[in-house]
């Protein structure tokens, strides 16, 4: 998959569906995917680690996840967290499709996949999950994050899975200096060449 297409809100080639079989939440899911997208055959290795290592998204309240592809770490919040409310954002037009088709097969109505500027200026997530797009370039990318970071509600968490050997100890360093100092950012594991980051607003 060229990376160039599924940074595109509107990828080249026709949108043509096509099925998934994937495991999320602990069960085997039906859903759609298609050409024009990232990981379009599954769930990539980064996004694996991340929801095979992270605790349990907050119960209620918000939740985001950045650049949500075809779903998977929004479906599995909204499979593990039925009442809360979670965002998927992203700009590729057959991710927000994909992503809410996805989310209505299983009967989540929890779920919403939108742009990002659709997303209400005043919202707060108690939980943010991340496979972060690095390869969009590291201005891109520092935008995104200082974008969506400053929304963790008091004492929620951001949790960002990167490859180490694409910068994500560097990251690390950018994240804790470009945040104020009611943020936390820590390294809380490696797996499979991925570290965990995790950035904590502090608790009013």
């Amino acid at each position: 998959m060229e990376s160039a297409h599924y940074f595109s809100a509107q990828p080249a080639g026709p949108f043509t569906r096509k099925p998934l079989t994937v495991d999320l939440a602990g069960s085997t899911r039906h859903l759609q995917t298609s050409s024009g997208i990232f990981s379009p055959d599954g769930v990539d290795k980064g996004t694996a680690v991340l929801l095979a290592d992270v605790p349990p998204p907050s119960p209620r309240g918000n939740l985001l996840d950045i650049g949500c592809g075809w779903g998977p770490i929004a479906l599995t919040m909204g499979l593990m967290a039925p009442s809360a409310q979670v965002f998927a954002v992203d700009i590729n037009e057959r991710c927000i499709a994909l992503t809410n088709g996805n989310a209505a097969s299983l009967g989540l109505s929890n779920v919403k996949a939108s742009r990002p500027e659709e997303v209400p200026a005043d919202v707060e997530f108690a939980t943010i999950w991340s496979n972060p797009p690095i390869r969009i370039g590291k201005d891109e990318l520092h935008s995104l994050l200082l974008t969506w970071l400053p929304r963790l509600a008091p004492g929620g968490s951001a949790w960002l899975v990167v490859q180490k050997n694409l910068g994500s100890d560097s990251l690390q360093r950018w994240l804790a200096a470009e945040l104020d100092s009611s943020y936390t950012v820590s390294r809380e594991s490696t797996s499979k060449s991925f570290r965990i980051l995790r950035v904590r607003k502090a608790s009013l």
